[in-house]
């Protein structure tokens, strides 16, 4: 058998019985069979033994166990875990004798004290003496130590090399056994797969603090979660019982709200109508307290908290009409401040408070109708001074002066003077029977006046018409403007009543407006700016028909009531020349000495200077007449001084003697004004038209 079984089986014999391991392994080396525990009485061996020398040993074990028991000692670790703690044997030379080697074995296995007694003591004397209870024979224990080994009691390693004779060589037991176990044990250096093992050991470990840490977070989270979730039921509980109080507490309000409400007043609007700034809060705040006002007053009678509330709402209303009164009248004062804009001041000051006007004149209207007669005094006022001064700046225009010497049938000869209204320059020389562009008057906006100080500037000269429409359009705009204030700011006020004060308001205003009007017109023949400023105030109508307002409607009609008179008048001038130039012809032949000596008498048979102007007059004339209306009096008018001019005609042509001239000079009058009216449109336009064409081809066919 090799050594390395041989050490197998002693480590096993190690391992299993450590207080009897040196007495066994002496016997297995000195050949003692261990199958048959009788054997041992028959080896020479233990026979040589002596009796003392095995009580001594048996002694010295027991010595090491104190306890009566008989229980065996702990079990040793393994060889592979540990080093023996036997002590090494003395090493047994090849010359011993098997009694030698027992007697050392067993001496070396004792104790010191077991082996060198006490000179004064006798060991057998103090076991005879003083006997153990209980304590087998050592005989006894040796046998059973050597007993039979069964089969289920050897490890599975070691039943090939149980009892088997095992070669120790020169080695003592236990150096046999050390040197064995180095031998089977693995090299200490660590291999690389060990390492990476090792590393990926520790990588696990970290991973599962890793993990273990995170479950501790998500343990805590979820026990939070848990709590919030908690809470929130319990709020959730909270809210619902809140929302059912809360809809309880609306249904009550909602019925006893408007009751409570209507017969209260709240500090904030008492404090607001006495003492606050009037605004558009003030204004809120009157309001409501009109509407308590309607509700206390009609409970007063039946109801003892709205009678006892009544004198206090009283003593309010009465603050607020106050209050009221003192800012309308100083609205009406700042009216009259210099160079201030009434409109701007009406629409911000007057007509953002109208309510507060109002409810002054429910409550108090003896004091309403007094502050109106000071409003109304105020703006009468205020209209003339600042129209008066318009008006002084009007007169400064450079106006064309037409005068009774520029009529049709004016003799060239006649001196002629244009002079200019307003100026001490003479004006640049025009024609008062052609258009020209004055039709662009009608054609303006109405959107702005001439303002004062370009009135005033301008140097340049005008008709008649240019003054007449900067002061009634500026009249317009400040009446539309003044009348719809009315409207609204005294709306409570019947129809009759507003007008009544507008009326009031603007009459010294309108009458300056007439008189501008007549200063104009008086003097003048100019029938085209008649006719102009008779278009102009019906514009002046249709536009106020459009803003809505009737109340200048007798100013309107008074201007035409002085405008259509002296159209008429200014015609009859023109049919009036006319007539006195055909009186002054005498109807004769170019022989006589009379028309010889006339400047009316024609050299030649083209058209006559008075048809060019009445060509250029009638074509006027229509172009203002092309919307007229049948019962206008610029028809008739036109009629007589078509008949005139005709008859002018007629008998200027009986200065030529042949027929045929005379009849060719007629012909040229004749075509020469229907040429000039030809691209004039209207009723009565075509009517001429007709009339001149007809002429022309019944004496130039002949």
């Amino acid at each position: 058998m090799g050594r390395k079984e041989a050490a197998a089986a002693v480590s096993y014999n190690l391992q299993n019985s450590t207080q009897h391991l040196d007495l066994s392994a002496a016997l297995r080396v000195c050949a003692i069979p261990l199958d048959n525990p009788n054997n041992i009485d028959q080896s020479p061996l233990f026979h040589s033994l002596d009796r003392q020398t095995a009580d001594g040993m048996w002694l010295n074990r027991y010595s090491q166990h104190p306890s009566p028991s008989s229980s065996p000692a702990p079990q040793r670790r393994p060889s592979h875990l540990a080093p023996s703690p036997l002590p090494h044997r003395p090493a047994i030379t090849n010359r011993s004798s098997s009694l030698s080697l027992l007697t050392n074995g067993s001496t070396d296995s004792l104790p010191a004290a077991a082996r060198y007694p006490p000179a004064h003591s006798n060991l057998r004397n103090q076991l005879d003496a003083s006997p153990v209870d209980n304590v087998s024979h050592p005989l006894d224990v040796l046998r059973d130590i050597l007993a039979p080994v069964h089969p289920e009691s050897i490890p599975p390693g070691a039943s090939a090399l149980h009892g088997a004779n095992i070669d120790f060589g020169e080695l003592s037991l236990q150096e046999f056994a050390d040197a064995s176990s180095s031998s089977d044990q693995p090299s200490e250096q660590p291999s690389v797969e060990e390492c990476k093992f090792e590393d990926l050991h520790k990588s696990i470990v970290a991973c599962d603090e890793v993990l273990k840490s995170v479950e501790n977070y998500l343990t805590s989270f979820q026990a939070d979660l848990a709590a919030v979730s908690a809470e929130i039921e319990t709020l959730q509980n909270r809210s619902s019982a809140l929302n059912t109080k809360l809809e309880t507490r609306k249904q009550v309000e909602k019925l006893l709200a408007p009751e409570v409400d209507a017969l209260t007043i709240p500090p904030s609007i008492v404090r607001k109508i006495s003492d606050g700034p009037i605004d558009d809060a003030w204004i809120k705040a009157l309001d409501d307290l009109e509407k308590r006002s309607k509700i206390i007053d009609s409970k007063a009678p039946r109801s003892k908290s709205a009678a006892d509330l009544k004198p206090l709402i009283d003593s309010l209303k009465n603050k607020a009409v106050e209050r009221t009164r003192d800012y309308v009248v100083s609205q009406i004062k700042a009216l009259r401040a210099p160079g201030v804009n009434a409109q701007l001041l009406q629409q911000n000051n007057f007509m953002r408070y109208k309510d507060a006007f109002q409810f002054l004149d429910r409550h108090q209207p003896q004091l309403g109708q007094d502050i109106g007669r000071a409003y109304i005094n105020t703006m009468r006022w205020f209209y003339l001074q600042n129209f008066s001064r318009y008006k002084a700046s009007l007169d400064k225009m450079n106006i064309h002066v037409v005068d009774k010497n520029e009529v049709l049938a004016q003799d060239d000869t006649t001196k002629r003077t244009t002079a200019v209204s307003g100026s001490r320059t003479q004006a640049a020389p025009h024609d008062a029977f052609s258009l020209g562009r004055r039709m662009d008057m009608l054609k303006g906006s109405f959107k702005s006046a001439l303002s004062s100080h370009i009135a005033e500037e301008d140097k340049a000269a005008y008709y008649l018409e240019a003054p007449f429409r900067a002061f009634n359009l500026a009249l317009m705009d400040n009446a539309s403007g003044e009348y719809s204030f009315l409207t609204e700011f005294f709306s409570k006020q019947s129809y009759h009543e507003v007008n009544r004060k507008f009326a009031e308001i603007f009459q010294p205003t309108f009458a300056l407006g007439q008189a501008l009007t007549k200063q104009l017109i008086d003097q003048t023949v100019d029938a085209l700016g008649l006719l102009i400023t008779v278009r102009l105030n019906q514009h002046f109508a249709f536009e106020l028909q459009r803003r809505k307002v009737p109340a200048m409607e007798g100013y309107v009609n008074g201007t035409n009531m002085l405008l259509w008179p002296r159209f008429q008048m200014v015609m009859d001038a023109h049919c009036e020349s006319l007539r006195k130039a055909t009186s002054s012809l005498s109807g004769r032949p170019a022989g006589s000495a009379l028309i010889l000596t006339s400047a009316s008498a024609p050299q030649s048979i083209a058209p006559n200077q008075i048809t060019q102007r009445f060509a250029n007059f009638t074509q006027g004339i229509l172009a203002l007449s092309s919307e007229a209306g049948d019962d206008e009096p610029v028809q008739n008018s036109l009629g007589r001084l078509r008949n005139d001019f005709e008859a002018f005609l007629t008998k200027l042509s009986k200065s030529f003697a042949e027929q045929k001239k005379r009849d060719r000079f007629l012909a040229n009058n004749y075509s020469l004004v229907g040429t000039i009216i030809a691209e004039t449109e209207g009723k009565m336009a075509e009517e001429l038209k007709a009339h001149f064409t007809e002429k022309a081809e019944e004496f130039g066919g002949r």
